[in-house]
């Protein structure tokens, strides 16, 4: 397979939308954190804190969905400048790199949308029981 500057280059424009992407979930779970820490600063409910440790986790798994999605854009700008420099060789093994932390990313990503989807039907499910 021939490298070339265009290949690495095809992965920007994922990349970006990803990391916009799991930013604007990050944001969306801090504002939901602080609203949930404000409810437990007033009621003391015990189900806040299932909540709240749910949420603490999905935090941490975008955390390493941005991290390697910001890997692999920097193993990308690299491979790019290995191409440009004629070592097209390590640039190829970078290359390949770039695209197991894009897949890493994805599945992170895939995994605290389970976390999310569950946490909603245990949600439901509560509001189903009260009626």
């Amino acid at each position: 397979m021939d490298l070339t500057l265009g290949t690495p280059s095809l992965l920007f424009p994922a990349v970006s939308l990803l990391l916009l992407a799991y930013t604007n979930r990050f944001l969306a779970l801090a504002s939901l954190i602080r609203d949930l820490q404000a409810q437990y600063t007033s009621s003391h409910h015990q189900n806040l804190l299932v909540q709240i440790e749910n949420l603490r986790r999905r935090v941490r798994l975008i955390q390493y969905m941005q991290a390697a999605g910001a890997g692999s854009l920097l193993l990308c700008v690299a491979c790019m400048f290995l191409i440009f420099g004629g070592l097209a060789q390590l640039a190829g093994v970078l290359f390949g790199a770039s695209l197991v932390l894009m897949m890493l990313s994805l599945a992170l990503s895939v995994w605290e949308i389970w976390i999310s989807v569950t946490a909603l039907n245990i949600q439901l499910e509560d509001m189903e029981s009260n009626r």
